[in-house]
């Protein structure tokens, strides 16, 4: 039995602050239910289906959510959408070994004056 090798801190700091958008957190809570198709998400959330679009977008991007089709009854193709699995499990001792594999500068990143990444 093996041990999945420790997160590196690249990785860490892209879910993360993937997962810092609240609209992000409401669409993987619902794929954690259920697959759904973007229609269904922007319903179910209440925002522009291009909005829905963009963070699912974010979140394959981070690999949290993978996309599939799928041809309907009537022969439409419907692209579903599914949480990938994942376990993060944050500790001070986790955090400090990501960090010592981090490609960024020290120092970079968003601060006071700065935007979080979208």
């Amino acid at each position: 039995m093996s041990a999945d090798p420790p997160v590196t801190g690249d990785e860490l700091v892209r879910v993360l602050a993937t997962l810092a958008n609240p609209h992000r957190m409401r669409v993987v809570a619902v794929l954690a239910r259920r697959r759904a198709y973007v229609s269904q998400l922007a319903r179910e959330l209440g925002i522009s289906r291009a909005l829905v679009q963009v963070h699912l977008r974010k979140l394959a991007a981070a690999g949290l959510v993978s996309a599939y089709l799928e041809l309907s009854e009537d022969g439409k193709a419907m692209k579903y959408y599914e949480v990938n699995p994942f376990v993060y499990t944050l500790t001070p001792a986790a955090i400090a070994t990501a960090a010592d594999s981090l490609t960024a500068a020290p120092g970079a990143g968003p601060d006071e004056d700065e935007k979080w990444p979208a």
